[in-house]
């Protein structure tokens, strides 16, 4: 058994069941966290939860605002919590045409404002620009191994 993730009549992502409802566990929980909308919702046949499609305007939105979020976090441990479902959703949104930028250095952070979730001490890999390298070459590596 397998779940499908559409846009339109082209699939996009074929996993199995298992690696389906795991996707879409985390998605909600992302959600919650950025409090974004994925834009994954119930396909063309309704009452299937094995078939999901993809609104691309709303998950391009959603996508983006994973990464800006992702690359922004200075915590090892929510970085590695986090970076394959990060990746699996940046190769997601790459398939369906998305792309998915870096943010702007700085963006979301107030200067002299507060901080959450700070690492101390804090790890010099957790700069956005090697951030941002790791999570692309995982992204990379997840669209090898997604089946359509």
């Amino acid at each position: 058994m397998s779940m499908y993730f559409d846009i339109g009549d082209e699939t996009l992502w074929n996993p199995s069941n298992g690696a389906g409802r795991l996707f879409l566990r985390q998605v909600e929980v992302f959600e919650a966290e950025l409090e974004l909308p994925s834009g994954i919702g119930q396909g063309k046949h309704w009452g299937d939860p094995d078939t999901l499609e993809v609104d691309p305007a709303v998950y391009a939105e959603f996508a983006r605002g994973l990464v800006a979020w992702h690359c922004r976090t200075g915590h090892s441990v929510i970085l590695a919590l986090s970076e394959g479902f990060v990746a699996t959703a940046v190769a997601l949104a790459r398939r369906a045409g998305i792309e998915v930028a870096a943010p702007e250095p700085g963006s979301g952070h107030a200067p002299g404002g507060v901080q959450h979730d700070v690492q101390v001490p804090s790890d010099p890999r957790t700069g956005s620009a090697a951030v941002l390298t790791a999570l692309d070459t995982r992204a990379r590596e997840m669209d090898r191994w997604m089946a359509r």
